[in-house]
């Protein structure tokens, strides 16, 4: 009979030692991750700026919300399809925990195959719709038509990534994004300046270097995780099993999705303020997401260390991870703002000219209004993620709510009254509203979680009373 458990020096149980340790020596991987993750999506848009100019700096950027609203839905739902993994995994219950990784595979084909098809019939009504200025219209579509043709890529790479996150190893997916992210770059390179094939080049290196990633994550995983190897009867689609994983999954993709609904408001408000203003914040943006990544290391920290935890009733430990992460992100939050307040000014000379002054003056605006509220980033990201791993990913999706409330609220009122000034306070203000409902909601579901576990004790101690096999029956309060 084959051994099952037999890959602990891989799997990390976060069930026990001390909460700060365990979050930081696995965010620590996470976060090179996503910064090589960062990095080629940065090389992306340096090559574009320096090579096509611009235009084509612009082209690219204008899409990043739309991009944001797509592919943020396919990473929210694989996140969400790790979550009854981890959960499994923390109870120990190996053979379902197969299950649903292996109905999250069967769900990600047909979600991946549905997505590219629709997405991409109607990308260039979506750009229309959102103003986008016709000098800049067609190499917006060349470029995101492309990235959303390789959803299935995309959907690849993160649902392998999330299940081997899930079992505690966060390394892994970080070895693969580097090795991708060198792949990118000689990729822009070719595809741009050898190819000559404009922005479009950019989006074929990006979807190929991703579909490498997941590539290597499914072989590592065939190879070195024994716990995942299926019995014919664990691989077979289970239909209560694919409705606890869309259950959790699409919550966490509409968060996203509908977090980006105010961001695309937000980019077509910019998009009406030229080309000047585009070029300025998408330059920001992808400076920003950089200082950015520790932030969502954290959560999606908290999401796996939470669900391994509620499946283990440790409670206490979910509190006590939740207020060590978020010291961390407040800590961190005020270094990322002294950096880039006093040497914020030269990050925008890696993606334009030093003759763009205006770009380079703008985009510096924004990241220092930006950076002043990264504490507030730090809860939307811990706490919310928390929620989710909790098990309550449709409640968290309030919080995406609140987020999307402020950013059209910013692009509909503010924006059309005081300009680009406006722009730099559109994400502080989400993040505040969203915090505003992320605190408490995250109290009462640890209250709820606690009152279904007396309820279960009771149950189960009232069973074996009846049956005999305690004289008494003792209920842990």
């Amino acid at each position: 009979m084959r051994k099952r458990d037999s890959s602990k020096s891989t799997v990390r149980d976060m069930t026990e030692g001390n909460p700060l340790m365990l979050i930081l020596s696995f965010a620590v991987p996470t976060l090179l991750g996503m910064l090589f993750q960062q990095f080629y999506s940065m090389v992306d848009t340096v090559i574009v700026g320096r090579c096509l100019g611009v235009d084509a700096l612009a082209a690219v950027g204008s899409t990043g919300a739309v991009n944001f609203m797509i592919n943020g839905f396919v990473i929210g739902i694989c996140s969400g399809f790790a979550i009854p993994v981890a959960q499994c995994f923390g109870a120990k219950d190996y053979k379902d925990m197969r299950r649903f990784v292996a109905n999250a595979v069967w769900l990600s084909v047909v979600f991946a195959a549905v997505m590219t098809i629709v997405i991409s019939m109607f990308t260039w009504d979506i750009l229309e719709i959102m103003k986008t200025p016709e000098n800049i219209i067609q190499g917006a579509y060349d470029y995101i038509y492309y990235i959303f043709l390789g959803i299935p890529a995309t959907f690849l790479y993160n649902v392998l990534a999330g299940m081997i996150r899930s079992l505690g190893d966060s390394k892994t997916p970080v070895y693969f994004l580097v090795l991708s992210s060198i792949l990118n770059i000689g990729l822009d390179l070719l595809f741009i300046l050898t190819v000559g094939s404009g922005v479009a080049g950019a989006a074929y290196a990006t979807v190929l270097s991703q579909a490498v990633s997941g590539l290597l994550c499914l072989a590592y995983m065939r190879k070195r995780f024994p716990i995942l190897r299926m019995e014919r009867d664990e691989i077979a689609f289970k239909g209560s099993h694919a409705r606890t994983l869309c259950y959790m999954g699409i919550p966490m993709g509409l968060q996203y999705s509908i977090t980006a609904i105010g961001s695309v408001v937000i980019q077509t408000a910019i998009n009406s303020l030229g080309s000047v203003a585009v070029a300025s914040v998408a330059t920001a943006q992808k400076s920003s997401l950089i200082f950015c990544c520790p932030f969502d290391a954290l959560g999606g920290t908290m999401a796996t260390y939470a669900g391994q935890n509620v499946g283990a009733k440790q409670f206490k430990r979910i509190e006590s991870g939740v207020k060590s992460a978020t010291l961390v992100g407040c800590v961190y939050s005020l270094l990322a703002f002294a950096v880039l307040v006093f040497f914020g000014r030269w990050i925008p000379l890696l993606f334009v000219d030093v003759a763009e002054e205006a770009v380079i003056g703008q985009a510096h605006q924004y990241m220092i209004y930006s950076s002043m509220f990264f504490p507030l980033l730090t809860f939307v990201n811990v706490w919310r993620f928390t929620i989710q791993g909790l098990g309550y990913s449709a409640f968290a999706i309030l919080a995406g709510v609140c987020e999307m409330v402020g950013r059209a609220f910013v692009g509909f009122c503010l924006v059309p009254v005081f300009g680009f000034i406006a722009v730099c306070f559109a994400s502080p203000l989400a993040w505040l509203l969203a915090d505003l409902f992320l605190v408490p909601a995250f109290w009462q579901c640890m209250k709820r979680l606690r009152l279904q576990g007396e309820i279960r004790d009771q149950e189960e101690a009232g069973f074996h009373a009846h049956g005999g096999w305690f004289r008494r029956a003792r209920v842990h309060g």
